[in-house]
């Protein structure tokens, strides 16, 4: 009876193992994805560099003597014109300095008519030898004393006048005002840590930023010219970001490479001039210069086939098997919506352009070549 027990067991055990690998699922077939061979194209990719706009002139503004500041005849963020008067000093002891010295410059004038009237009585008087030689040359010493005195007084008349007009502060060039940390009353003198305010001329500005030494090396051979004025010559209009990352309207020329690279950063720096006729740019905005290259035989990947994972950009490559490798590329530029590869993949190389972020290591696929609307993109770019 036992027996037939142990062998019923048996027997169920093993009808009930048949019946659940009968009804166990099939596996899933391999998924189908576009995939791309890898090419070579001519491209140009932007480079971006953060900039620091300048006006083509900033001054400071500051007192040439001191005194109370009498007037302020300007606001802060107030356009000027070349010669408008911004700030008034207390002229008064100023004034009466030049008063004082036109009356020393009177003096000395009347005590050199003095000395001439001396040396034109003792001249017949030394001629008839009734008066020693020793007396005429002694006043002519004495009116050359007082020409001298005049020159010396006249000297002081124009210091004088130079200091009276020091006390109208003008502007040097059409802008900008900037901030006024001085108020009518306030004690000014040319010593004072801060300006009186600050001067733009922002018709044009100035961006200026740094290139590597690696990066310059490239920028010079990009360009046609033996000389770095040949190559600014042949350099084509570049761009500025502004802060929010839009693009600014007018175009810019590089116009200066500095003569050094800084000992300290290593880097060289450069300038683009643009055009401001809005005066929608001033001094201390701060954006990126937007630079293209020009790459010929270039490996091109679109970023849509690329995936990121700790600081590193991988693609899935397929091989001979049509099983899938993540493979890490090293990304060099950017050319639209494609990464320029360095090193990674080659040409001939397939890759999986969507579906990636399914796809495990050494997984089967079905390649199939990219839709029309893909392949344009990625011509296009």
């Amino acid at each position: 009876m036992k027996k037939v027990i142990i062998i019923s067991l048996i027997l169920a055990f093993t009808l009930s193992n048949c019946a659940d690998k009968s009804q166990a699922p099939a596996a899933a077939p391999a998924p189908v994805l576009p995939t791309m061979a890898i090419t070579t194209a001519s491209t140009t990719t932007d480079a971006e560099y953060p900039a620091a706009i300048q006006g083509t002139v900033d001054i400071e503004i500051r007192p040439q003597v001191s005194g109370n500041l009498d007037k302020v005849l300007v606001d802060e963020g107030a356009y000027v014109t070349k010669g408008q008067t911004l700030f008034k000093i207390n002229e008064r002891p100023f004034r009466e300095q030049l008063n004082t010295a036109l009356a020393s410059l009177h003096a000395a004038e009347a005590a050199y008519i003095n000395a001439q009237l001396e040396v034109d009585k003792l001249t017949p008087l030394v001629q008839n030898k009734v008066v020693s030689d020793y007396q005429l040359k002694t006043a002519k010493a004495s009116q050359k004393i007082a020409a001298a005195n005049i020159e010396q007084a006249k000297a002081t008349v124009a210091s004088a006048k130079i200091n009276l007009g020091y006390t109208n502060i003008t502007a040097p060039v059409n802008g900008y005002i900037g901030r006024l940390p001085k108020k009518q009353g306030s004690l000014v003198s040319a010593t004072d840590v801060d300006p009186l305010t600050t001067l733009s001329d922002v018709h044009e500005v100035f961006a200026y930023f740094s290139l590597g030494e690696t990066d310059f090396i490239k920028f010079k051979s990009q360009y046609a010219g033996k000389s770095i004025g040949d190559k600014i010559k042949n350099l084509p209009p570049v761009t500025l970001l502004l802060a929010d990352n839009s693009a600014y309207p007018q175009t810019g020329k590089i116009d200066m490479v500095d003569g050094q690279f800084d000992k300290t950063t290593g880097a060289i720096t450069v300038r683009a001039t643009f055009p401001n006729p809005y005066r929608t740019l001033r001094s201390g905005n701060t954006g990126k210069i937007r630079l293209g290259l020009e790459h010929d035989d270039a490996i091109l990947v679109p970023q849509s086939a690329t995936i990121e994972m700790q600081d590193k950009v991988f693609v899935f490559a397929v091989n001979k098997q049509n099983k899938v490798t993540k493979t890490p590329i090293t990304v060099v530029g950017k050319s639209g919506t494609n990464y320029l590869i360095k090193d990674g993949v080659k040409t001939g190389d397939q890759i999986v352009l969507t579906g990636i972020d399914k796809l495990q290591e050494g997984q089967l696929i079905q390649p199939e070549k990219p839709t029309t609307k893909i392949a344009q993109v990625i011509n296009k770019n």
